[in-house]
């Protein structure tokens, strides 16, 4: 059995433990590549947020009392039904967010791994002895927040989802789930479909697609008490606010510009391999693509050269009927800035190397050379297959560029020396660095995070960060007498 046959979720949004009609009617579930229809999904209002928050709330008592095993072993079965349903969610994820197969596949290891890497959690110990200067027993324990909103994006929506909804559900809390509305099926619908099947109590997880504000009801909400929210660095700004008004947790992971320093021993072949896949991979959709390349003089003219080849071979189309390298980008907004931001920097004297062309949704990969540091695709998160090219004179010019963007997320650093590269990443401020290999990475114990415009440091992955992001931390004394006070 499928994890889609057999219900009535068309058209439908999960609330309080059931499939019911949104509250904003219905939309339609468009495939980017062709333009079809390949479904209905549930609209929420902010009606069916206050519902969906006060229901998580009662149900969360009762799951966060539950065994530390009971709740282990729900997050364990849903890492199986990940693996188990893969087909059917990998066909999901290649129509409705034009990933190509190898992405898929990706996103879905990453999905079970993360269940695993969560199941962990609930037997981990809850807390510690403090020692006391009074007669009586002193603990810091964490207890679990609450009800968590995770609010994630439409790029990569599997993972994006998982690693907060998977993680807070282990420490014992209620999630309320509000994916892009754009991909909700593989986001959202598929996740809650996961979880029902793993035997996740009702009203645990609720999933409601919805607009700005629907968003802006589940932070205001008052049995919401912590905000994970994965997208561009403008909403999260607008969102860190919102949460801070109401004196909320928002965890915040946010854009990237991320740099890929090709220093002067580097291996050519190698540094243009990693190159492409770090700007060309998922079409470029992906808060770690690499989005500045600074090489050093003697290899850049190689560098570009073989690096525009490589773009010119790679092939764009439907992943869903054709073997390719790029998949469409997800509509004619995302597509229209990418080229807008080529354009521009071409007008202000990058040079077209490959690329910079686009048939409907599908946008080639594209190489610029001698991009001015002002250029709009190099200052700028485009969120396209994209590499702009910069000459540098030194690793010391290339650290000092990389450094001075406003983002923080990831680096790539390609040397014959690691331990030289290893230096020059210190100097350079992100949340991750990877020497001898480019930005896009993500492993589910490993933490993840950005700095800067890019976020709020690292709130996903392994279980230090989860389990700082997902609880609170509480004092608690016992005495076995009650003291006697002065007055």
């Amino acid at each position: 059995m499928t994890l889609l046959g057999g219900i009535d979720w068309q058209g439908k949004i999960f609330k309080a433990g059931g499939w019911t009609a949104g509250g904003a009617g219905d939309y339609a579930v468009v495939e980017p590549a062709t333009g079809g229809e390949l479904g209905r999904m549930g609209l929420a209002s902010p009606a069916d947020v206050a519902e969906a928050a006060r229901t998580a709330a009662g149900a969360q008592r009762e799951w966060a009392a539950l065994p530390h095993t009971a709740r282990a072993a729900v997050l364990r079965r849903a890492g199986d039904l990940w693996r188990r349903h893969a087909d059917e969610i990998s066909g999901w994820n290649v129509r409705e967010v034009g990933a190509v197969p190898g992405m898929a596949g990706f996103a879905l290891h990453v999905a079970s791994e993360e269940c695993y890497e969560a199941a962990s959690l609930p037997g981990r110990a809850i807390g510690e002895v403090l020692p006391s200067e009074e007669p009586r027993l002193s603990l810091a324990r964490r207890m679990p927040a609450g009800v968590v909103a995770v609010i994630s994006p439409f790029n990569v929506p599997i993972i994006l989802g998982i690693r907060s909804v998977a993680p807070a559900l282990a420490l014992g809390n209620a999630v309320v789930l509000k994916p892009d509305p754009r991909t909700a099926v593989t986001g959202g619908t598929l996740m809650a479909r996961v979880f029902e099947e793993a035997g996740l109590p009702p009203g645990v997880l609720q999933m409601l697609p919805g607009g700005a504000d629907v968003g802006e009801a589940l932070i205001s909400d008052p049995h919401v008490r912590v905000v994970s929210f994965t997208g561009s660095t403008p909403v999260g700004r607008r969102i860190g606010e919102l949460a801070g008004r109401h004196l909320k947790r928002a965890h915040l992971e946010l854009g990237g510009n991320s740099a890929l320093l090709v220093l002067d021993d580097a291996d050519v072949e190698a540094a243009v391999n990693l190159a492409a896949w770090g700007s060309f991979f998922h079409q470029g959709q992906i808060c770690m693509t690499t989005g500045r390349h600074l090489v050093a003089d003697r290899l850049y003219d190689e560098f570009v050269e073989r690096l525009a080849g490589r773009a010119d071979a790679l092939r764009v189309g439907d992943p869903a009927t054709g073997e390719v390298a790029l998949g469409p980008v997800i509509d004619a907004g995302q597509r229209d800035k990418i080229h807008r931001l080529v354009t521009a920097s071409v007008g202000q004297g990058a040079r077209l190397a490959s690329g910079g062309s686009y048939q409907e949704l599908f946008y080639r990969p594209t190489v610029l050379a001698e991009v001015p540091l002002t250029a709009p695709a190099f200052a700028e998160e485009v969120f396209g297959p994209v590499a702009p090219v910069t000459r540098v004179s030194s690793a010391e010019e290339a650290a000092e560029i990389a450094a001075a963007g406003e983002y923080g997320l990831s680096l790539g650093i390609v040397t014959r020396d690691a331990m030289r590269g290893l230096a020059v990443a210190e100097r350079i401020p992100t949340g991750i660095a990877h020497i001898n290999d480019q930005t896009v990475n993500d492993e589910a114990n490993a933490p993840f995070g950005g700095v800067r415009a890019s976020g709020t440091g690292s709130r996903f992955g392994g279980a230090a960060a989860n389990i700082e992001a997902f609880t609170e931390t509480r004092w608690i004394t016992m005495r076995g007498e009650p003291p006697r006070y002065p007055f």
